[in-house]
């Protein structure tokens, strides 16, 4: 099997489900139980929590454990506009978002707030400039994703906290999911407010995921019970879930560098040899993050060369999963710009620290095959 559908989800690290599992069956009380064994428990999760903030470089209290990115950019922007509607109700995102952010501020425009969908270039960046200038007395919330799931994608997110850090009634939230352990990012001291990591992008575990919240930024809670996790996130806490996090943070660290370094390396063959690929063309930026390339082949459905691939054991994607089943066109590379006939023939290839030339150069013998019998079907 040849797995490139990475920033789908990637498989699991053996040392993270091993950790799941010792904690699961050590440490399986309650911890806001009172007894000793929820003692125990409370304890390790303390630890968890620590050694999050450690590696991401913030303080203990600064880190919540939640589900995954979902709910992540949910509470995150939910929780800053229903709990700072009184200072005002301008709220600003861009136009490529993740659907658990542009579904988000739907919502919220259903509840009367004032949405600023932010364009973007052909690249799929955002201008700083317009940004700045979208910016308004009563603007309480940005909401930006640093690397973009279907394109690659890199927006200036340290130069809009600097934007931020100008408004002090203005929180600014990044969506750290696709950027998480590909392109490094600074959350201390950087004007960021929140950020959002999800485990299983990682080689962690579904269901596993952490909110950066700063300390001094209230929230209001999307779930309301024991008041749990500093009382932002009600629910008895996913303690092995929350091990096992950490787990894979730890592993992303120690392999980092020259992960980023063997991916940009394997991107840069997947782009020199598609450049030259019948009816291939490259959407992917040079300037984007190494872990993904985006590709459209027009005149031939997406779906069909995904179950070619698939049939000799090599998975690619279209979209985000969130939304691969929906609609053809993908709305990220129409808001570059781009005609119907390339944005509904995108191909997202994804990669991780684990994937070998051998495999990329494997993919690229398969994918040429199955456009030229493709074409010359409906030739």
């Amino acid at each position: 099997m040849i797995y490139l559908d990475n920033s789908a989800t990637t498989k699991p690290d053996p040392a993270v489900l091993e950790s799941f599992q010792q904690a699961s069956g050590r440490f399986f009380a309650n911890p806001s139980s009172i007894h000793q064994f929820g003692g125990e428990a409370e304890k390790l999760l303390a630890k968890a929590k620590e050694q999050a903030a450690d590696l991401l470089h913030v303080q203990r209290e600064e880190i919540v454990f939640t589900s995954g990115g979902t709910e992540g950019n949910n509470l995150a922007i939910k929780g800053i506009a229903l709990e700072h509607q009184g200072r005002g109700k301008h709220i600003m995102t861009t136009d490529i978002e993740h659907s658990s952010v542009n579904e988000a501020f739907k919502g919220l425009e259903q509840l009367g707030f004032d949405v600023t969908y932010l364009p973007v270039d052909e690249n799929g960046v955002v201008s700083v400039n317009k940004l700045k200038d979208a910016i308004r007395d009563d603007t309480i919330l940005i909401s930006i994703m640093h690397v973009n799931n279907e394109l690659g994608s890199i927006q200036p997110v340290e130069e809009i906290g600097k934007i931020a850090k100008q408004h002090p009634k203005l929180f600014f939230h990044v969506d750290h999911v696709q950027g998480m352990g590909k392109v490094p990012l600074r959350l201390a001291g950087t004007g960021i407010d929140l950020c959002t990591i999800s485990g299983h992008k990682i080689h962690g575990l579904k269901g596993t995921g952490i909110l950066y919240i700063k300390k001094g930024t209230t929230l209001f809670p999307l779930f309301h019970g024991g008041n749990q996790e500093q009382g932002l996130r009600s629910g008895t806490e996913n303690l092995a879930g929350a091990v096992s996090l950490v787990k894979a943070i730890r592993l992303l660290n120690e392999r980092q560098r020259e992960g980023i370094a063997h991916m940009r390396e394997l991107q840069q063959l997947l782009r020199e040899n598609l450049s030259e690929m019948n009816g291939v063309e490259v959407n992917t930026p040079v300037a984007a993050a190494p872990h993904i390339m985006n590709i459209s082949v027009p005149g031939l459905k997406p779906e069909v060369i995904i179950h070619t691939l698939g049939e000799q054991s090599i998975y690619i994607s279209t979209k985000s999963a969130c939304s691969s089943k929906q609609s053809n066109e993908s709305k990220i590379l129409a808001a570059c710009g781009h005609e119907n006939n390339r944005s509904a023939s995108a191909l997202r290839i994804s990669i991780s620290y684990d994937t070998t030339e051998e495999e990329i150069r494997v993919f690229l013998n398969a994918l040429s095959e199955a456009i030229d019998q493709l074409k010359a079907i409906l030739e």
